[in-house]
């Protein structure tokens, strides 16, 4: 099976790349300048040249404070580029899986969202990707939408990474603590992406089609995130930061965020039978790796 991933530096495109290589199964990462998502005919070329068995479309603009300044930008990366990908796919005749965002919720739900709740994301960055979304099933009905949540990993930069930067010259990290997601690491989201390709390939049941939530099991705030970090690296290292909890008024940034972007896996598990392991878990995965390569560098 080859895969073809959109974007070459992204947290889900190099989890790929190395999951692949363990799993024997060829990933071919495509960006710029032979790709760029805001150039339809790019697109196409290159998804023509590489002649995948499913694609993913993994690579968008994130930057979801900066959007709110840049929406045709945004727009032009999530939601155009995302429609033409999902073109692309179309006439290859293959099936595509997208990466969307918990973002696309509005956050005032007290429970966690399953696929067929009503959208109505709060920011520019939001909007965008839930047009993606609209844009890629009305191109092919053979994809699959994935909602993912809170991305860290080893790779890039993502909170996790923050936190231990932060680490490095404080001893309290302010953190807000009444935002409720789902931590996700890009390892295992490259796993379900892996296995979801496969079936996708070999089967054509519609009910493998569609838009799927996939994060990590369990749920907490940002500051349960940074504490579980933290104490994870003072049990490696001894380093000792604490974590004041702060109030999202008490951290105003450029674009509003859900309040509670939890989200419901239970489709995905039914469908595919893939259940993302607890987030505490897949932490201490990323902060071995990471620990681990901070020694190897001091020695």
């Amino acid at each position: 099976m080859r895969i073809a991933v959109t974007g070459k530096n992204g947290q889900v495109v190099t989890a790929l790349l190395e999951k692949g290589l363990e799993a024997g199964i060829e990933v071919v990462a495509v960006g710029r300048p032979e790709f760029d998502l805001a150039d339809a005919r790019s697109i196409r070329s290159a998804l023509d040249n590489i002649r995948p068995d499913v694609i993913v479309s993994a690579a968008a603009y994130t930057a979801v404070d900066r959007a709110e300044n840049e929406p045709d930008l945004a727009f032009a990366v999530n939601a155009e580029g995302a429609g033409a990908v999902a073109e692309a796919a179309a006439a290859l005749d293959v099936p595509v899986i997208h990466l969307s965002t918990d973002y696309v919720f509005a956050g005032d739900k007290p429970t966690p969202y399953v696929e067929t709740d009503s959208t109505g994301p709060v920011s520019v960055y939001g909007r965008s990707k839930l047009e993606g979304e609209e844009r890629l099933a009305a191109a092919t009905p053979n994809h699959v939408i994935l909602r993912t949540a809170w991305v860290y990993s080893p790779f890039g930069a993502n909170f996790l990474k923050t936190m231990l930067r932060l680490a490095e010259s404080r001893d309290s990290v302010s953190v807000v603590a009444d935002q409720q997601g789902q931590p996700t690491n890009a390892l295992d989201i490259a796993d379900a992406v892996i296995a979801i390709a496969g079936k996708l390939v070999s089967d054509p049941d519609p009910s493998l089609r569609g838009v799927f939530h996939l994060a990590g099991s369990g749920s907490g705030t940002w500051a349960d995130f940074a504490e579980a970090i933290f104490a994870g690296l003072k049990a490696r290292t001894g380093k000792s930061v604490s974590v004041a909890r702060i109030g999202t008024a008490d951290y105003p940034t450029p674009a509003k965020r859900p309040a509670n972007s939890r989200l419901s896996t239970t489709k995905l598990e039914q469908a595919y039978g893939i259940i993302i392991p607890e987030w505490r878990r897949s932490t201490e995965t990323v902060l071995d790796r990471l620990v681990q390569a901070d020694k190897g560098k001091s020695i």
